[in-house]
């Protein structure tokens, strides 16, 4: 991989209501910060030319569309986001067909496909609820195969799932990681949360964080302490 630090390992999401509020945070956390995800909250509101902005400053962007739909409308929607120049960009791991017209879309650019595995808010419960009688590290292992097999570059997925799947795939294959929270650290709504140490031994490639930094007093002194923690646990690997 190109971007190996603990810095380029984070990924700070944008997850915020005005295209004002995600402009100052990025100010604040200056070069601190190199990687950030714009997703449906900012998407209505500009949330693409915000994109083209960061990219404009050197950012690498991380486009949280969760697409799904029929295969023809999937490959062009991707083959247009990867004109944008992103860096990642999530489609919905349910089915080889939408990935596979996802693969098309790309065709030969830079950018990397992540396949959406079982949103980290989901329980078991939750899952019946949508009629399927896996539990979530079951179905989460179940497409990230698909999304290897497919041609996908990795996966989103819960820190809890990423030794299953890094022994399935390949080390080359991206995880993911949502739902990280520091030790003693509230969990808001996500269901399966991880400590970015833990994460990050498990076999997570890039961890994405959102409130704990976001809304935190001190923005840039927690973007600080988040890659501390990936250094050190990145450290702990190679020994």
């Amino acid at each position: 991989m190109t971007y190996t630090s603990a810095r380029d390992r984070l990924i700070v999401a944008l997850d915020m209501p005005t295209l004002e509020a995600a402009r100052s945070l990025v100010h604040s956390l200056d070069d601190t910060v190199s990687f950030y995800k714009v997703g449906l909250e900012l998407l209505f509101v500009g949330g693409l030319q915000f994109a083209q902005e960061l990219r404009h400053m050197r950012k690498r962007v991380f486009l949280d569309m969760k697409l799904l739909d029929i295969g023809n409308t999937v490959e062009r929607a991707v083959s247009n986001a990867a004109d944008l120049g992103v860096n990642f960009l999530t489609v919905h791991g349910t089915d080889v067909k939408t990935m596979h017209a996802a693969v098309t879309g790309r065709g030969d650019r830079p950018m990397k496909l992540l396949a959406v595995t079982v949103l980290t808010n989901l329980t078991t419960e939750d899952l019946k609820q949508q009629g399927s009688a896996m539990t979530p590290a079951q179905l989460v292992l179940h497409r990230a195969k698909l999304a290897y097999e497919t041609g996908f570059d990795g996966v989103i997925a819960s820190g809890q799932e990423a030794e299953a799947i890094r022994a399935a795939t390949a080390p080359d294959f991206l995880i993911v990681t949502p739902g990280i929270r520091l030790a003693g650290g509230g969990a808001d709504d996500q269901a399966r949360i991880m400590t970015p140490d833990r994460a990050i031994s498990a076999g997570a490639d890039y961890l994405v964080i959102g409130r704990p930094i976001t809304e935190a007093s001190e923005p840039k002194m927690m973007a600080d302490t988040f890659i501390r923690h990936i250094k050190e646990a990145r450290h702990g690997m190679v020994k």
